[in-house]
Order: C-alpha cells, then structure tokens, then sequence
C-alpha cells in the first residue's frame, strides 16, 4: 500500500475478515458506507475523528435519534460483528420509509471508527475520542504493528489527523443512540428468543503479567537448576481457569510474548495479557486478585520474579434505564410478550457513549454462541426480525 500505509496481511486461512483500521479494506467498507448514504438521499459527513454520518432530516436541529455500529474487524473475524448493526440500521430505515412514517427528530446511521483496536490495540477509538475518554495526546502515541501512528494511518487514508478530539458539541445534538449487534453469546438461544435488549456491560480489564527467570540452554542445564518462567505462566493459565469458574466470571489469557523465543532456549522472559471480566466489580476484584496470588506463588516457588500491571480497565455500564424501559414497551406494544433483558461481556460503542448521551442495545440471537471468529453466526430469519425490531424503537423514538 502507498502512501507510508500499513504492509497488507497475507489473506486468512481461516476465511475470516481482517478489516483493520485506515487500511484497503477499511476504505472499501467506509467507501460502501457513503454509497449507501446516498443512494438513499441521505445527508453524508465525516467527523473529525472519522466516523461516518448519515442523515435523516437537519443534523443540527438537536434530540436526535442515532442508530449504527462499526464495519471493522478482529484478526480473522466474523461477518456479523458491527457490520450487522449498521446494515440493519440502513434497512430499517428503508422498512419505515416503505411504512410511511413521518420523522418528527433528526436520525442518522452512524458507523464508528476502529472499534474492534484490532490495529492500534486500544478499542473504540472512534468513539473514545469522541466522548472525550481519548485525548489527543494519548490518540497520538497509539502505533500498529509496523510503528505507524494513527495520525500517520489517517492521514495515508486521505483523512486529516489535526481535528481529532473531544465532540461535545456533536453528542449534544443527540438524544439517543441505539445499537443492534449480534449476540456473542448463547443467551438468546437458550431462551429461544430472536431478539434481545441489553441490561449492562461487564466491567472488564486487561492485565500484563510479566515473569522474568533465567535464559539458559534447554538441553543441558539441569531440571533442578533452572528458573524457567513458562512453568508459572502456564500454572498462572490454569489458575485463571479455577479462579473464573468459582466465581461464574471469565478469565482469559489470549496473548503471551516469550524471550529470547528460542526452540533450544530456556526462557527469561514470558510476558501474558489477562483479560477478565465479570457481571460486578467485586466479583472482578475476587477473580483476579485470586488469579495474581496464586501467581506470585507459582513465582515465588521457582525463583521467578513478577511484576502485575494493569493496562486498561473499564467499570460496569448501565445503558440508560429509562431508554431500555421504553424499547420493551414499543417492542412489546403489539404483543404483549416480554422481550428478554441480557448483560454482556463485551465492549460497544454504546458503552462507551452511555456516559455522555442515553444508549441502549438489541441483540439478535447467535446459535453458535461463537463471535469474533469466522464461525459467528445469525440467521437469516433472525436478522430480519432484528430488522424489524430496529425500525420499531426508530419509529417508536422518532416518528410520529
């Protein structure tokens, strides 16, 4: 890629999307994003941190009723996660076109920037920035694999870096945001419900463990002598698994970096990234303060030094009560039926934007309970009822 871009990754074995920030496929998605726009006759605009705006009706009028998600991608990742939200939200609109109805609020179709931080290995960038929860400065330090900043990214994808930051005066304008996203997880399933509205969001945190022992030779230092570091990550791994367990929580260890990563060569170092997450903070604050004890244990019994630092946290989400009430009442208005309320583990824009405007989520049921793989999955029947679901809390909020 010209331009002082990003090398290409090869193509994925597994069949799944590697759509990462600022790159080609990126600016094929984002270029899709604006065909659609207009196609509809809808208002088109790029903020200054880069997320993609369409809108019904004048932008700046206030109160306005927001819907999207985001088009990037994992390493490797599924279909459904983000793209689902924002096709579902052009589709929606064109359902209450075909009903007739007329809009009394402003709505837009959004699509956030680098949500899944797949390239700069922060989250929610878009939105971060947006909400003021990224500064400039810190936005600015962010790099991806070949050291490129995200200024640099921005700018060799044709977008002018020296805007970003903070938006108040944009989430003003907005008297709501709803996000429809697949489910990564099997609760709608096992209930047997197609769609669903999110309670919360987990609090969840990244940790870095690192374990620092002794390099030597694999094949002729003796068993007793070594201070090989691997054994207390991979008794670390195992105590993640028990602590999680306990506790009902998750505990994951995704990511591991060894030196001098030799097949002959004892390490001196393995560093591993603990993710954990758990429906409350003390629940969060039992499983891995379990998981760092026993650690420091394992180290301690080896000779290995260990040193915890925690590089990214993020306390519970309550997406607005009143906002969540509401959707159940219009989509239980025809029926009658309650409509399933579900927290989740996972990080969302909307998460990240509850602090600031009102948000609420749908969820539309996933068989598999597998995301951010190519095996994540929905239904074709399902997604329409997301669809549908979608266009009647739009109608509910913003029409009359």
């Amino acid at each position: 890629m010209g331009g002082g871009g990003p090398r290409r990754p090869p193509p994925p074995p597994s069949g799944g999307y590697r759509r990462y920030a600022w790159t080609g496929a990126d600016s094929d998605c984002r270029a899709w994003f604006k065909e659609q726009a207009e196609a509809r006759g809808l208002t088109y605009e790029v903020d200054r941190n880069g997320n993609q705006w369409a809108w019904v009706g004048d932008p700046g009028a206030g109160d306005a009723v927001v819907t999207g998600s985001h088009l990037d991608s994992v390493p490797d990742g599924g279909a459904f996660d983000g793209p689902l939200g924002v096709v579902s939200s052009f589709a929606a609109l064109d359902e209450l076109r075909a009903r007739g109805v007329r809009f009394s609020k402003p709505l837009a179709v959004v699509n956030f920037g680098d949500e899944e931080g797949a390239r700069f290995g922060l989250a929610c960038v878009g939105s971060r920035l947006t909400a003021g929860e990224l500064t400039v400065e810190q936005a600015h330090r962010l790099t991806d694999g070949d050291g490129i900043s995200l200024p640099k990214a921005m700018e060799a994808a044709g977008y002018d870096p020296d805007g970003i930051g903070a938006d108040p005066e944009r989430l003003a304008r907005i008297g709501a945001f709803v996000e429809l996203h697949v489910e990564q997880g099997r609760a709608l399933d096992l209930s047997g419900d197609r769609v669903g509205i999110a309670s919360a969001i987990w609090p969840h945190g990244r940790w870095r463990f690192d374990f620092r022992g002794e390099a030597n030779h694999a094949g002729t230092t003796r068993l007793v002598d070594r201070r090989d570091p691997m054994l207390s990550y991979a008794e670390t791994v195992l105590a993640a698994r028990r602590e999680a367990e306990l506790a009902g929580a998750v505990a994951t260890f995704g990511k591991i970096s060894v030196e001098p990563n030799g097949v002959n060569a004892i390490p001196s170092l393995v560093r591993g990234w603990l993710d954990s997450r758990a429906a409350d903070q003390e629940t969060l604050d039992t499983v891995v303060g379990g998981i760092e004890k026993a650690a420091r244990e394992y180290a301690d019994a080896h000779g290995i030094d260990l040193d915890v630092v925690r590089e990214s946290f993020t306390p519970v989400v309550e997406f607005d009560h009143a906002l969540r009430d509401e959707l159940g009442r219009i989509l239980g208005k025809d029926t009658g039926l309650k409509v399933p309320v579900l927290g989740t583990g996972a990080g969302h824009d909307a998460g990240i934007l509850s602090g600031r405007i009102p948000t609420a989520m749908l969820f539309v049921r996933n068989p598999t309970g597998i995301s951010h793989s190519p095996a994540e999955f929905a239904a074709e029947d399902d997604c329409v009822a997301g669809v549908s679901a979608l266009a009647d809390v739009l109608e509910g909020l913003a029409c009359t």
